[in-house]
């Protein structure tokens, strides 16, 4: 179909799809509560309407900032937490107002209908139709089954016949949201947001409404603060972070120059660095990707953002429908979204080949969410987890096969927000410091803790106080010592600030007890989290969250274990940035340090697949010339028989800060102890250092 032709069926069936949702508050056909529920949702597309006029018009760009934030506040007031509870979006009020089944349903709705916000800013007709068609289908329904059961006391629709409503939406428009999805990964001319970042008067904040996210006081204030800065420092910054990119490929032993493509992937509010940064990249010869964090069903939602994004308007309801496709989810649309997928890879082959992979800058300060369970909230059954599981692996290893993983590269760094305390200037400012602290420094201290574990067989591990921790961990051999070694000596590249050394453990002779009395995992909170390892898997786990052993175990089940079974651990390492530690403990924020800066002020173990993952042919060598040649274990060597039970998609590390930290010894073959870490001090010669820092507690 040519692009004016389909430009123009869209608009018609946009002006039908309008006309009929603006007829719907003035019916009552429907059973009393079901109207309600429809009225509601029928103003919610008319505010869309509106939205979508707003931005079409230019009128988005002369309002004035009170203006706009008093629209932005319209579009997402009915899910701030101080309206949730009697929110449709809500599972709980839904299911109460409408039964279990058709609640839930139609709380998925409405949670789907809110995509059309992006939509709108956007300006892509096409996702706001199918939205729209979405609704009037399911209110079609809903008045049908009210006039063949007039008069009777419960004239609501079929069940199943709105799930399959709910069902073939899905289905159907797999493949046009993957494509879209796909694009905006590989190709640069997706330029919403670049546009916004490059083009906008960035000390005119009305820029940040311009997105269609969630705008608050902290995006305002980091916006000015940033504005605040010297143009050195924000320079400062952006060298940092698309250095760390570039040296991820030279570490890697990747060529950066067969690349074409950068994802960028930022928070409001830090749009002069990421201009800075987008220069830089271009000198690089890299071009910018940038897209929306996900916000409806085919991208998913997920407290833990991945994207460009606002404020969180309220993680419970992201939390509340991040299993929604439970509702719609069988073998057949497993199928049917990997092939959406290998279609959307297909068209956009060319693009992909040449993408160097993620630069994210994450933030950190946020108010601690912990999630509330609901009984109310789609779940996924054991068989729809076992079916994610199996998506999950397929389309990571589809993925892999465009994007190579021995051939693209990544990096991360963090800043607070505003809402870390008052001391936020002062704590952002530490925070620049420390993610550019001398890095040769490091190497020099980390290159010793590497002589002293590559001596050893295995390394005992063992917690202090109230932490369990005793764990034993099997090292790889070293077959020629002078030339290889077991620990990647880790400065500010990929994971930004410096400090760690990692390595992929052998699974077999490592056993033992994982305990933290405290710890936040990609934004939720783990109360007393302790992992129980058999050669090296998961046996067994639990927490203290909540008040039922199940309840704990779902929980970590849902959202360490990723509805596996068991997973490996992937990495053991020794954190030695003494420096974040105290930092995080002189204002008062290590509940509140994102796990890039918190893996650094300890040991951490990770969970799932290796650091090396996808790239483990990849020949990798520290600064003194010795290749790194533990990057496999008993797991991920199953690649070449079957590439399905290698990897697991997911990595998560858990760290235990020094306070807890009673030993942590090397063992020989010979029996000897080699001690690194003593009562939460570096002993090991040489790394006395490190403890400079740890002296000012």
């Amino acid at each position: 179909m040519a692009e004016e032709d389909r430009k123009d069926m869209e608009t018609e069936r946009y002006k039908l799809a309008i006309e009929r949702i603006r007829e719907i508050p003035e019916e009552s056909i429907c059973a009393g509560v079901l109207q309600t529920y429809f009225g509601r949702m029928a103003s919610f597309a008319l505010l869309m309407d509106q939205a979508w006029e707003i931005v079409e018009s230019g009128r988005l760009r002369k309002m004035g900032l009170a203006e706009l934030q008093i629209f932005n506040s319209s579009l997402y007031e009915d899910i701030l937490p101080t309206h949730y509870e009697e929110s449709y979006a809500n599972p709980d009020y839904a299911v109460n107002c409408l039964g279990e089944s058709m609640g839930q349903m139609l709380c998925f709705l409405y949670a789907e209908l809110r995509g059309m916000i992006p939509a709108a800013f956007e300006q892509d007709r096409m996702a706001m139709v199918i939205r729209m068609e979405l609704l009037l289908e399911v209110y079609q329904a809903c008045v049908c089954a009210a006039q063949e059961k007039a008069g009777e006391a419960g004239n609501f629709p079929d069940v199943e016949n709105v799930r399959q409503i709910l069902y073939w939406y899905v289905s159907d428009y797999f493949e046009p949201e993957t494509c879209g999805k796909v694009a905006k990964l590989v190709c640069p001319e997706q330029d919403f947001a670049s546009r916004i970042v490059l083009e906008s008067d960035l000390e005119d904040l009305r820029y940040l409404y311009y997105y269609g996210e969630y705008v608050t006081d902290n995006e305002l204030r980091t916006a000015k603060h940033l504005n605040q800065m010297p143009e050195e420092k924000i320079r400062l910054m952006a060298d940092t972070y698309t250095e760390g990119y570039r040296i991820g490929f030279a570490v890697g032993n990747k060529d950066i120059s067969i690349k074409k493509t950068v994802n960028i992937r930022y928070c409001l509010g830090f749009e002069r660095v990421i201009r800075q940064a987008v220069r830089n990249f271009d000198r690089m010869s890299l071009r910018p990707t940038i897209y929306r964090a996900g916000t409806n069903i085919f991208q998913g939602r997920n407290v833990n953002k991945a994207g460009f994004f606002g404020a969180n308007p309220n993680k419970q309801f992201d939390y509340d429908h991040r299993e929604d496709l439970a509702l719609v989810l069988d073998k057949l649309l497993v199928e049917r979204r990997l092939d959406c997928m290998k279609n959307a890879f297909e068209q956009y082959k060319q693009e992909a080949a040449v993408h160097g992979g993620p630069a994210v800058m994450e933030i950190f300060g946020e108010k601690p969410f912990v999630p509330q369970n609901k009984d109310t909230a789609c779940r996924l059954s054991e068989k729809q987890q076992k079916l994610s599981v199996e998506y999950a692996s397929r389309a990571g290893a589809l993925q892999n096969a465009y994007i190579p993983g021995e051939e693209r590269s990544f990096t991360i760094i963090a800043f607070p927000v505003p809402e870390i305390g008052g001391q936020y200037e002062e704590i952002f400012d530490e925070i620049v410091e420390i993610n550019t602290l001398d890095y040769k420094l490091y190497q020099g201290i980390q290159q010793k803790i590497i002589d002293a574990l590559d001596q050893g067989v295995s390394v005992v591990i063992r917690g202090c106080g109230a932490n369990r921790t005793d764990l034993n961990v099997r090292l790889h051999e070293l077959k020629d010592p002078a030339k290889e070694t077991n620990f990647e000596n880790c400065v500010a590249d990929v994971n930004i600030p410096v400090g760690e050394v990692f390595t992929s453990p052998v699974l077999a002779g490592t056993n033992g007890i994982l305990h933290v009395t405290r710890v936040f995992l990609n934004e939720l909170e783990y109360r007393d989290i302790w992992l129980k390892f058999e050669d090296g898997m998961i046996s067994d786990y639990g927490c203290a969250n909540f008040t039922t052993q199940e309840e704990n175990r779902n929980y970590i089940k849902d959202n360490v274990l990723f509805h596996h079974e068991t997973l490996p651990i992937g990495e053991f390492a020794i954190g030695t940035n003494t420096t974040a530690y105290v930092a995080a403990r002189k204002y008062g924020i290590g509940d509140k340090l994102p796990i890039l800066i918190a893996e650094k002020t300890g040991p951490h173990f990770a969970v799932g697949d290796t650091c090396y993952s996808h790239a483990e042919e990849v020949r990798v060598y520290n600064p003194d010339g010795k290749e790194i040649i533990a990057k496999d274990n008993e797991v991920s060597a199953l690649r070449d028989k079957d590439v399905s039970k290698a990897y697991f998609q997911c990595h998560t590390d858990i760290t235990i800060p020094y306070d807890e930290l009673g030993e942590l010894t090397v063992l020989t073959e010979a029996g000897d102890r080699i001690p690194i870490i003593q009562d939460g001090q570096f002993v090991l010669e040489g790394c006395g250092e490190l403890n400079k820092a740890l002296a000012a507690l």
